[in-house]
This record gives structure tokens, C-alpha cells and sequence, in this order.
């Protein structure tokens, strides 16, 4: 399983590029870990609740075919996409928050864990990471949204994922500024590899 980080890359080409590297995947082509960080983009999911949307007057708003609420993508935001064939969905989100932990802890920040009820990368009683995927045909899209620098007014556009619960940053529990790319160096490898 190979990964590619892709560094600030735009919503759009980055979600034609998910797609086809779906097509490969289903025509028996090898699956590949998509790694960037995006501007600003508020996505919706399939059942997304526009009332968790506060303020996008500057950002685009796009509906998507993910499962899941209203997320933020934007600077300072490590976005994870795993186009690969999937066979358990609950264990592929925990392969990959696995490994988006044991990432964490190369700077500092322990204790991260996976929880299915809310779905993401939590730490204590605060959201590290969302998750929202989309599985066609045996192959997933999409992915999870790692917050390593995110700008707490970040969260004042929407309600995350439609819960009212902290969300925190990698730097924020760290106690220093950490950039994304080196959290994409650490991240990469280790989720190619709990997913081969």
C-alpha cells in the first residue's frame, strides 16, 4: 500500500482524484492512502442538517456522498482519504485511527483513542479527529479530517458533525505549533501499512 501527500490541494480536484482512484481499485488496480490539507470547505454528508451550518459566508458549502453530518475542512487540518477495498468498515476506521494515534504520539500527545459511538479519534472528552467515509462497490472514499493546528474559530461555522463537543488540535495538546506535513510523514506510512 503506497501514500502520497498531496500538501494544500483543493476540495474539488482532490475529491476527482478519490474517485478515480476508485475506478482503478475496482478494475484490480492497487489502493492508494491520499494525504493534504485543504482551504477552507465546509462538507455536507448524506444526512447532513444545514441548521449545523453557523456562518459560510466566505466558504464553499459542497454535498457529498459520505455518511455523516457537516464537517470543516480547512488549514492547519491533516485530511486522510484511503481509497481501498474495504471489508469490515468498522475495522478500517479503527485501523486508521490506530494509526492517526500512534502518529499523535510521535509529538507528544498520548491517549487518543477510537470510539464508534460518536465515530472519530478522541482524546479524554475532546474530538481530535471526524470521520466520514463512503464504501461503493468494496471501495471506500473519503475519510478523516486529523486536527493538528485547526484555528479554534474554525468551529464557530458549524456544530461538528451535529454534536456540541470540544474539539481539539494536536498542537493544542502538544503545547507547541505543529505543522501538518510532519504529521502526514508520520501518518502516512503507518496507516499504509495497517491497511495492507
Amino acid at each position: 500500500m503506497n501514500w502520497d501527500y498531496l500538501g494544500r490541494a483543493e476540495y474539488e480536484p482532490t475529491l476527482a482524484r478519490q474517485l478515480a482512484l476508485r475506478d482503478q481499485v475496482w478494475a484490480g488496480g492497487e489502493g492508494l492512502v491520499l494525504l493534504c490539507e485543504h482551504p477552507p470547505v465546509i462538507t455536507l454528508g448524506r444526512s447532513a442538517n444545514r441548521a449545523n451550518v453557523l456562518a459560510a459566508d466566505d466558504v464553499p458549502v459542497v454535498p457529498i456522498e459520505r455518511g455523516g453530518d457537516v464537517t470543516y475542512h480547512g488549514p492547519g487540518q491533516l485530511m486522510v482519504y484511503p481509497v481501498v477495498r474495504v471489508k469490515s468498515v468498522v475495522d478500517f476506521l479503527a485501523r486508521v485511527a490506530g494509526a492517526l494515534a500512534e502518529a499523535c504520539e510521535v509529538f507528544g500527545v498520548t491517549g487518543a483513542a477510537w470510539r464508534r459511538e460518536p465515530a472519530g479519534l478522541w482524546l479524554g472528552d475532546a474530538k481530535l479527529g471526524a470521520c466520514g467515509i463512503h464504501v461503493a462497490r468494496g471501495v471506500s472514499t473519503h475519510g478523516w479530517a486529523l486536527n493538528v493546528a485547526t484555528p479554534p474559530d474554525a468551529w464557530r461555522r458549524i456544530v461538528p458533525c451535529g454534536l456540541s463537543v470540544r474539539q481539539v488540535s494536536v498542537s493544542e495538546a502538544a503545547g507547541r505549533e505543529i505543522a501538518v506535513a510532519d504529521v502526514a510523514r508520520e501518518a502516512g506510512p503507518r496507516i499504509a501499512a495497517a491497511l495492507s
